[in-house]
């Protein structure tokens, strides 16, 4: 079973591991005077692009969104992605690990998951300065690289994230059961995201989240409009789409890797969720990449 090709943040040879990876770009100085093209590939971190002005287009999990200017693009580790960026695009890439900052108040946390469900926001010239502003600040932090740089970086970050998060939302105001449905249904996210390929079964998530099948339920709808156990489909769709447009992977491979235990079973499930074959569906993306 090959792997999809994973990109990892590189160690700092003046920084010791305990402090987790971090760094800080300008999008101008990745491209040079040519333009940019990442093959789909995933990460094992937390990646932010940040495009003051520029053209492109990025693909995220299958979904395609023009780079444009005044765009933030998140991803959260684990999602796949290709990337074609025109020389002349400006702005800052922001890569860091779960060891970085990953903060355990809960608001905070609540926070940075809210922002890594939202792969791609447009904002309009004033709301994107602020932002901008905030990643100058943490770009001369990583720069000059003074007492307690690390520290100050993740209360910028810290700030980075309300920003983004006021910007970005549709609704201005909330009620209080519109946040707490939006934080579990968040978190239900966040859970398959990581026990994906090892539990399908909507009780195991109902256990983790302390809920019934009637309260998980009733946040998918409320958010989605679909069952918990629709979206588990999907989630194992969107992971199978993974591994067979990344890797060479036969079909067989991929159902034993997700789970299935006849290969077969899963061919069906996958033509009844796509419309495809798993090998057509495979074959179309290749086309449509060339």
């Amino acid at each position: 079973m090959k792997k999809i090709p994973i990109r990892q943040l590189p160690s700092p040879k003046m920084e010791l591991p305990a402090t987790g990876l971090f760094n800080l770009r300008k999008v101008e100085d990745i491209i040079g005077d040519y333009d940019l093209f990442h093959a789909l590939h995933r990460h094992d971190f937390f990646f932010i692009l940040a495009i003051n002005r520029g053209k492109g287009k990025h693909e995220i999990d299958f979904s395609s969104h023009p780079v444009a200017n005044n765009t933030v693009f998140i991803l959260r580790p684990g999602q796949v992605h290709q990337l074609e960026l025109k020389k002349g695009s400006t702005g800052y890439l922001l890569e860091f690990d779960r060891a970085f900052y990953r903060p355990t108040e809960k608001n905070a946390n609540n926070r940075l998951r809210k922002a890594s469900n939202k792969n791609y926001c447009v904002l309009d010239k004033k709301r994107f300065s602020k932002l901008q502003e905030i990643l100058s600040a943490i770009f001369q932090e990583h720069s000059e690289k003074q007492t307690g740089y690390q520290d100050a970086i993740r209360s910028l970050l810290d700030v980075f994230f309300i920003e983004f998060n006021r910007q970005s939302d549709t609704i201005a105001i909330q009620s209080p059961a519109g946040n707490y449905t939006q934080e579990r249904f968040e978190e239900f996210m966040e859970l398959m995201d990581k026990h994906i390929i090892d539990h399908k079964q909507v009780s195991y998530y109902c256990n983790l989240m302390h809920l019934s099948l009637y309260q998980l339920n009733e946040i998918t709808k409320t958010s989605l409009g679909i069952k918990a156990s629709d979206l588990i489909n999907e989630q194992i769709i969107l992971e199978a789409k993974r591994y067979l447009c990344a890797t060479s992977s036969q079909v067989k491979e991929i159902a034993d890797h997700l789970g299935f235990e006849d290969h077969s079973y899963f061919i069906r499930f996958f033509r009844k969720h796509t419309g495809y074959s798993p090998e057509l569906y495979r074959r179309q993306f290749q086309l449509n990449a060339v």
